[in-house]
């Protein structure tokens, strides 16, 4: 990976305790330090101490949804700049994608969700340094 990945802290949000597995060690493995949760109110609750480098966020959560959990983070100053990875197995056509770092349609593979991290982390940082 280009970035300092061992510095970077990402948090998945999926509840499929596979697919969450699947993602943290595909994320460990490539170098990222991983938390992940199964759920949105679990990831806002973390939220409130801490601030990953990137989410990678399921829509299809309990209790809090993945798409109630990005409308928050882009309503809330603390979290509104931090790029999101979207990976869901639903239709995505009523989200603005141009607001999203990326959306990945199930089933990923490991590849896939590599690259889109690399490359919102690429593009978050590239959107940085222009302000």
């Amino acid at each position: 990976m280009g970035l300092a990945t061992s510095l970077l802290t990402v948090l998945v949000v999926e509840d499929d305790p596979s697919l969450r597995d699947f993602y943290k060690a595909t994320l460990r493995y490539a170098g990222y330090s991983v938390v992940a949760l199964e759920d949105g109110l679990d990831a806002l609750r973390w939220l409130e101490q801490q601030s990953p480098s990137l989410i990678v966020l399921d829509l299809a959560l309990v209790r809090v949804s993945g798409r109630d959990l990005h409308h928050e983070l882009r309503s809330r100053r603390d979290t509104r700049e931090i790029p999101v990875v979207v990976v869901t197995g639903e239709d995505t056509s009523d989200l603005n994608e141009a607001e999203l770092a990326c959306v990945l349609h199930k089933p990923v593979t490991g590849a896939a969700l590599l690259e889109a991290v690399e490359r919102c982390l690429k593009q978050h940082a590239r959107d940085n340094q222009m302000r």
